[in-house]
């Protein structure tokens, strides 16, 4: 119960540091930040509009203040762009975003636990250290020239998919999938092998311990000892590591969306950047960041799940 308040806590502080950050973002541009907002052709009387809208004649502890208990009432303030509610702004995006992270786990995942429960099985043989190289390969590309690949072969060159574009779920479930397939491979191509690789490590070591040997003497298939009895154990780092990439891909999906134009909240925050709405980048980037700290709590709550031994541990 103690080491889950010190968790609860340190998130809560990390999550508090990371706003503090963020609020400070157009405190540290350089000239009037509301100059910065509108322009250099902007008149004084916008300008004087901008600066009592945001309070920028205010102390600079008073206004992170306010906007600390706005946010906390999920008020992330107003575009100035799009005159939307920031809010409001990632609810419509954020179910984009979610699938393309959600389909890119799955494929990960669907590629790794196979292929590293196999390469454990067969440990230094021809197909593990093919599996190893080609790991290596796969992870060392970057993930924006992955995507220019995928495009170039896969869309261009045999018409599989559409290169860019986006179908609501919405509108054709068919077609939507048909569009976010692409760009949740170009996502899930530089994962899958890192989890390969620590999934194989760890099954390796969990297919010497002794219950695994009593198993094999009982007769059980290969089949079963692997994926009912060996799999579950092995998992633990697996487990940790896609909680953390599940936060990373939330935020790390800014080049996929963009370079699929994909319109999810990756996309919105490099819009948001190009057209200076820094009251839309700050109210993106805190959410990414409440997003996977709050992942990587539900990861610590899911040990238990997975590994009998935690429970007991905290019991």
């Amino acid at each position: 119960m103690r080491s889950r308040l010190t968790k609860l806590a340190t998130a809560l502080v990390t999550l508090f540091i990371v706003s503090l950050v963020v609020y400070s973002l157009q405190e540290l541009l350089p000239g009037d930040p509301a100059i910065a907002i509108l322009g250099e052709q902007a008149t004084p009387e916008t300008i004087a509009a901008v600066r009592a809208d945001l309070a920028l004649d205010d102390p600079y502890l008073v206004r992170y203040v306010a906007w600390l208990g706005d946010a906390l009432q999920f008020d992330l303030g107003r575009s100035y762009r799009t005159g939307f509610p920031v809010v409001e702004e990632i609810v419509n995006r954020l179910p984009i975003t979610l699938e393309l992270m959600i389909l890119a786990q799955v494929i990960a995942l669907g590629i790794a636990i196979p292929l590293g429960t196999l390469a454990a099985y067969r440990a230094k043989s021809r197909f593990d250290r093919t599996i190893t190289g080609a790991a290596f390969g796969l992870v060392s590309v970057p993930e924006f020239v992955l995507g220019l690949l995928l495009i170039y072969y896969l869309a261009l060159g045999l018409g599989l998919f559409p290169a860019t574009g986006w179908v609501p779920l919405t509108q054709s479930p068919a077609q939507n999938l048909h569009h976010a397939l692409l760009p949740a491979l170009t996502m899930a191509l530089p994962v899958a092998p890192v989890y390969q690789r620590l999934l194989r490590s760890d099954m390796t070591a969990t297919l010497q311990e002794d219950y695994i040997t009593m198993a094999q003497s009982k007769g059980l298939s290969t089949s079963h000892i692997l994926f009912r009895h060996a799999l579950r154990p092995s998992s633990f780092s697996l487990v940790t590591l896609a909680g953390i990439n599940t936060g990373r891909l939330i935020g790390g999906s800014v080049i996929v969306e963009v370079l699929f134009a994909a319109p999810g909240i990756g996309q919105l925050m490099v819009q948001s950047i190009f057209l200076r709405d820094f009251i839309m980048l700050q109210g993106t980037v805190i959410f990414v960041a409440a997003a996977y700290i709050l992942v990587n709590s539900l990861v610590d709550v899911a040990y238990g799940f997975i590994d009998p031994r935690v429970r007991y541990q905290d019991a």
